[in-house]
């Protein structure tokens, strides 16, 4: 027997009938209607204009020198006497090991001696000399916390904003998206590897994720010719060049408009654009040769061991120095993760990069670029205070405290704010996580962590996702 009333009839009854129209009436009087989408109905155009802040900002730039691998605070920025007392004693407190087979729970006291320094008294170890000398520039959060202790779940709750997940932009992707940038002849976003390889999680540390392609991090070339083909063929050069350049300008532009909101064409039509203009500005941001000799000795260019970071860090400040908004130094795979040899492993990481990352910082001071370029130093996650390896001693990963410093754009300076346990194993004063990190470099740069917002479909994304998180306001200016 057929049903007199299936769906199909109710529906055809019933739609724009008396019910209806009186459900509807119920519902609205009851505030129960659905909330209107909060999704742009019109298509955005993205480019990289400079953008209006949510508020002043202080900060323009930014140089991260991310030291993938986790540097061990415990030996280098947050000492830890009673760790030193209780050298080689059975530690009772929960641990998480990345490799239980290598498992230990011997305390490992620090190999090296710290002192005070600077007027504000800031405790470094003997491996950060000049970090050390620079103690009254910097901003040193010894609390830093992820709770996690893998590299890569880390490094993207670090950089992206929520642990261990993929396709998300990186922190200078949510920068350029905001702000735009501060020169039309470069990249607004730079990337510098290491002439040995990318670090752990490649081009995830750069990704533009679900923004257009136009924020994702231009990569330079870890040696010279940093950028291929700047310079057109001789045939080309010239008239004959800017001929083709504006033909292909005519073209794409009638392609674009026949395609509105297709962002992956607009952003490979604005690649093409500023590849034209870079081709003189690029050249000059990435010679180094007419800067002084003091300037290159400060960096340590003159030296084998810092030669090479110390010349990316010149240019990081060139690039700043021309407008570009963020720029990422990064050492290939993860040097700081050393679970094995410290005595030997972490001095050697040290003396590659301690004195070309103070000079960085000292040179942005000297020619009144620090007050608005942040420098940030720090890994994902710190080191065990038991010891690995017995025969050839090391530290395994802690992502529930560790240390992190910061210079310039608005950050108090001669500061230390947190405090990890005695031991240096999990943040217990004034932790400080990813997310917190991320929502006081936004606030520094004029953005609202809850106000920056790229609608993917229907949905609202931003850096720090709807998780829990706050400005920093005890370590700001």
């Amino acid at each position: 027997m057929n049903n007199p009333f299936n769906r199909r009839r109710f529906l055809r009854h019933n739609t724009m009938g008396i019910g209806s129209l009186a459900l509807g009436w119920l519902l609205n009087r009851d505030k129960l209607l659905a909330n209107p989408s909060t999704d742009p109905r019109v298509q955005r155009s993205f480019d990289l204009a400079p953008k209006q802040p949510h508020h002043t900002p202080k900060a323009q730039a930014m140089i991260s020198l991310f030291m993938h691998g986790g540097p061990s605070h415990m030996d280098l920025t947050d000492p830890k006497p009673e760790l030193t007392r209780l050298d080689g004693k059975e530690y009772t407190e929960d641990i998480h090991y990345s490799f239980a087979n290598e498992a230990s729970r011997k305390l490992f006291g620090s190999p090296w001696k710290f002192r005070r320094h600077g007027q504000c008294g800031m405790d470094f170890s003997e491996l950060l000399p000049h970090t050390a000398a620079i103690a009254d520039d910097l901003c040193l959060i010894r609390s830093m916390h992820t709770g996690h202790n893998g590299h890569e779940v880390s490094i993207r709750y670090m950089n992206a904003g929520v642990p261990g997940v993929t396709g998300r932009p990186s922190l200078g992707a949510w920068l350029t998206y905001g702000l735009g940038s501060g020169s039309d002849e470069l990249p607004a976003y730079m990337v510098l590897t290491d002439p040995g390889g990318h670090p752990v999680d490649g081009v995830h540390n750069w990704s533009n994720g679900f923004l257009p392609s136009l924020f994702q991090g231009t990569v330079l070339r870890a040696k010279e010719p940093r950028i291929f083909n700047l310079d057109a063929p001789a045939h080309l050069q010239g008239q004959a060049q800017r001929n083709y350049l504006d033909f292909l300008g005519q073209i794409n532009s009638g392609h674009l408009g026949q395609r509105p909101g297709e962002h992956s064409l607009e952003a490979r039509i604005a690649s093409y654009e500023l590849a034209a203009r870079m081709q003189t500005a690029a050249k000059e941001a990435l010679d180094i040769r007419r800067e002084s000799g003091g300037t290159k000795k400060l960096y340590g260019i003159d030296q084998k061991e810092t030669h090479e970071y110390g010349t990316r860090c010149l240019i990081a400040r060139r690039l700043v120095e021309r407008g570009v908004r963020f720029v990422q130094l990064f050492l290939n795979g993860q040097p700081w993760d050393n679970h094995e040899n410290l005595h030997n492993a972490l001095p050697g990481v040290c003396r590659r990069t301690d004195k070309p990352a103070a000079a960085l910082v000292t040179d942005l001071k000297q020619r009144g670029l620090l007050d608005t370029t942040v420098v940030h130093w720090g890994g994902e996650i710190g080191r065990l205070p038991v010891v690995q390896s017995r025969s050839r001693p090391g530290r395994d990963h802690n992502g529930q405290g560790f240390s992190t410093w910061l210079a310039g754009g608005g950050f108090k300076t001669g500061t230390v704010y947190g405090e990890t346990d005695e031991v240096g194993h999990r943040a217990v004063v004034n932790k400080v996580t990813a997310n917190d990190y991320q929502a006081t470099l936004l606030h520094l740069f004029g953005l609202d962590h809850n106000g920056l917002i790229f609608h993917q479909g229907a949905r609202q994304q931003k850096l720090t996702n709807d998780r829990q998180a706050r400005v920093v306001t005890d370590i700001l200016a």
